[in-house]
């Protein structure tokens, strides 16, 4: 890409990125440059490094586990090797969850990876506690390292007691994928990151049943629960949403009118 000693050639960089198929090679390689620059000397940093780097990526390694770092929400996040990637589609989920959110409200993240949903929420509403939690033990490591209150173990399990009863809103980004449907994933997807991120049983829906389940142990009344998800497990899931008690249900959708979640409001029947 560069004689020895010389600048790297930016241009023959974004090139080959996009001839290998990466959409986003502009952006990339200035992510690459920045990576080598930050490992090496001078100002451009070692050639050798940004060799080593872009090989890495041509093999489909996730760019975020080689630069150790992702965007999400306007922040940059640590993203250590081996854990989830946050993806630019949670992004809307994330601030919708914001805008539920009380200024000194609480809320709960669910498999929270790298903290990214999390991390969002400590920003847009500094006042609010937000906790989390994650069964993967490196992500629960990456996620303490962004500053975030995460407890290890699946789900609800490992949260304190304490705040059952007091969430305003509950968020996830749990696995949701059916698992036919896996190996219909972007290529080397599962070639470095684990099913365990994506797998959501035969319909997808699996995980996601548990969480409406366990969700009303912690929502207060007229909190708000919002899931990323896909396909039709919106539809899969509306017997579960009516009879545990959500209503005001909506289903999230892209700009393509692709669906992306369901947002819903926890409004149990009185017991009066």
């Amino acid at each position: 890409m560069s004689r020895s000693g010389a600048p790297p050639d930016r241009g023959a960089l974004v090139e080959l990125l996009a001839g290998a198929g990466f959409v986003s090679a502009t952006q990339e390689a200035d992510e690459l440059l920045a990576a080598a620059a930050a490992g090496g000397v001078g100002g451009f940093g070692d050639a050798g490094r940004l060799e080593e780097l872009v090989q890495r990526r041509l093999t489909g390694e996730p760019l975020a586990w080689i630069t150790g770092s992702a965007s999400f929400c306007g922040r940059r996040l640590r993203v250590h090797p081996g854990v989830y990637v946050p993806r630019r589609q949670s992004e809307p989920l994330a601030r919708r969850a914001a805008e539920r959110l009380p200024a000194g409200g609480v809320a709960i993240d669910l498999c929270t990876g790298s903290g990214a949903i999390a991390s969002a929420l400590m920003a847009m509403r500094p006042g609010a506690r937000i906790v989390a939690s994650e069964l993967d033990e490196r992500a629960v490591g990456c996620a303490r390292a962004n500053g975030v209150e995460v407890y290890s173990g699946d789900l609800f399990a490992p949260l304190p007691r304490s705040l059952e009863g007091r969430a305003d809103v509950v968020v996830g980004v749990v696995p949701y994928v059916p698992t036919p449907e896996l190996e219909l994933l972007q290529r080397d997807t599962l070639t470095f990151e684990s099913t365990l991120s994506y797998d959501g049983g035969p319909d997808g829906a699996g995980i996601l049943r548990r969480v409406l389940a366990g969700s009303p142990r912690f929502l207060c009344r007229g909190g708000a629960l919002l899931l990323e998800l896909g396909g039709a497990e919106a539809d899969l899931l509306a017997d579960d949403v009516a009879r545990l008690g959500y209503a005001d249900v909506t289903v999230l959708a892209d700009e393509e009118g692709d669906v992306r979640g369901i947002e819903a409001t926890f409004s149990p029947r009185s017991t009066a």
